[in-house]
C-alpha cells in the first residue's frame, strides 16, 4: 500500500472550520444577492454582491467534500477501523442527525418562506401540521413524494454518506492500484490534467440534461462532480508526495485560482461571448469546461496548499471548533433566516443589519452547542460525541 500519512493533520482541522465560517458568509450573502433565489430575500438587494459571491460559488461545496474525504482517508489508515465499523459510525454522525434536523431545525426555514413568497397566512402549529403530513395541500410546488418535508442545506449529509457508503464498496480497489505503487510514481502535472480532464467531461456530459436538484435520486450531474471529488480527496493522503507538492507550488495555484476568478467575472459580463454558433461548437464548450475546471481545482489545492505550509499546529480554539461544526452546520442557516427576518422589522441601514446577522448567527450557533453539549439526550441528534 502506498504510504499514508498517519499523524493527526491539523491543517484539516483549519480547513473544515474556515469552510463553515465561508459558508455562513455565503448564506448571509444569500439573503443579500439580487437575483439569485433563496428561502427569503431581503427587500435590499445587490447585483454587485454576486461577483463577491461568485469568488467561493464554484468551489466551495467541493473543498468540503473534499476535505471530509481526506479525514475519511486519514482515520481509515490511522485507526484501523472495519468497513463496518466506518459504515455505522457515519450513519450515526450523518443519518441520525439528517432525520432530527429536517423534522425539527429545517422547518422553520419553510415556514418563512412560504410567509414571504406563497402567502401563507397560519401560525407555526399550524404549518407544523402541515409539514409532517405527507398527503398535505399545501404549497404543492415546494413538495417531494415525501410532502414538505425537506432537508434544505443539510442536504450535503446525505450525499456524504452515500459517496463514504459507494467509496467503501469499491476500497478494494483503491488498495490494488496502490499495491503496485501506481499513485507514488504518478507526477504532479498528470495528476493534475487527470483531474481537469475529468471535471470537464463530466461537465461537458452532464450539466445541461441533468440540473441541480439536491434531491438525490436524479442530481446525476451533482453526483458524479462531487463523487470524483471526493475519491481525489480520498486518494491525496495516499501519496504524500503529491500532497507536498501541493504546499510547495501554493504561489502558482493561487496565480492560477485568481485569473480563474477574473476569467470567471468576464465572462460573466459577456465580454467572452464569440456568438452563438461557435458557442455550440464542441470544442468551443470543451475549452470552456476545460477552464471553468481550472479555476475550481486551483482554488481547491491553493486552499489546501496554504493550509498545509501555514496551518499545522493545534490550539484550544480549533480543539473546540473540530467538535462543534456538525452542530454549527445544522444550526446555521436556520439562525440566518430567523434573525434576518426579525432583523428586517427593524428597518436598520444595511452595512448594521448584515453585521448584526454574521454576529447573531455565530453567536446562535455557539450557544446552541453549548445546549448541545449539556444535553445528553440531544447529543447524538447533533453528531456529537
Amino acid at each position: 500500500m502506498t504510504q499514508v500519512i498517519d499523524q493527526r493533520r491539523y491543517d484539516i482541522d483549519w480547513l473544515r472550520t474556515l469552510a463553515f465560517i465561508v459558508l455562513i458568509l455565503y448564506h448571509v450573502g444569500m439573503y443579500y444577492v439580487a437575483d439569485w433565489g433563496w428561502h427569503i430575500k431581503s427587500t435590499e438587494q445587490s447585483v454587485w454582491l454576486q461577483n463577491v459571491m461568485l469568488l467561493t460559488n464554484p468551489w466551495r461545496m467541493s473543498l468540503l467534500f473534499f476535505i471530509s474525504a481526506m479525514a475519511m482517508s486519514l482515520v481509515m489508515s490511522r485507526d484501523k477501523f472495519s468497513a463496518f465499523s466506518l459504515v455505522k459510525i457515519r450513519s450515526k454522525r450523518l443519518l441520525v442527525p439528517l432525520v432530527f434536523a429536517m423534522i425539527v431545525v429545517v422547518p422553520p426555514q419553510l415556514f418563512y418562506e412560504l410567509k414571504q413568497f406563497y402567502g401563507f397566512t397560519d401560525g407555526y402549529v399550524v404549518f407544523m401540521q402541515q409539514y409532517l403530513d405527507i398527503n398535505t395541500q399545501l404549497a404543492p410546488q415546494k413538495q417531494s413524494p415525501i410532502g414538505l418535508l425537506t432537508w434544505n442545506h443539510l442536504w450535503f449529509l446525505p450525499y456524504l454518506w452515500c459517496y463514504s457508503i459507494l467509496l467503501l464498496l469499491i476500497y478494494p480497489l483503491f488498495a490494488r492500484v496502490c499495491k503496485y505503487k501506481i499513485t507514488s510514481k504518478t507526477p504532479a502535472w498528470l495528476a493534475l490534467v487527470i483531474l481537469l480532464l475529468g471535471t470537464a467531461v463530466i461537465r461537458l456530459l452532464l450539466s445541461k440534461d441533468f440540473p441541480v436538484t439536491h434531491a438525490l435520486v436524479d442530481d446525476w450531474f451533482n453526483h458524479a462532480h462531487y463523487f470524483w471529488v471526493f475519491v481525489a480527496g480520498f486518494m491525496l493522503p495516499r501519496v504524500p508526495h503529491l500532497w507536498q507538492r501541493l504546499v510547495d507550488c501554493r504561489r502558482v495555484l493561487l496565480i492560477l485560482a485568481l485569473i480563474g476568478y477574473v476569467w470567471l467575472l468576464m465572462d460573466r459580463q459577456g465580454w467572452l461571448n464569440v456568438g452563438q454558433e461557435l458557442d455550440e461548437l464542441w470544442l468551443i464548450q470543451f475549452t470552456h469546461n476545460i477552464l471553468i475546471s481550472i479555476n475550481h481545482w486551483a482554488w481547491i489545492l491553493a486552499v489546501i496548499g496554504y493550509a498545509g505550509r501555514y496551518l499545522q499546529f493545534s490550539n484550544g480554539f480549533i480543539r473546540y471548533a473540530n467538535q462543534a461544526i456538525l452542530p454549527w452546520y445544522i444550526l446555521h442557516q436556520t439562525l440566518i433566516v430567523i434573525f434576518a427576518v426579525y432583523l428586517s422589522r427593524w428597518h436598520l441601514p444595511i452595512g448594521i443589519e448584515a453585521l448584526l446577522l454574521v454576529f447573531g448567527t455565530f453567536l446562535g450557533c455557539w450557544l446552541g452547542y453549548e445546549i448541545v453539549c449539556k444535553s445528553r439526550l440531544l447529543k447524538p441528534f447533533f453528531g456529537v460525541k
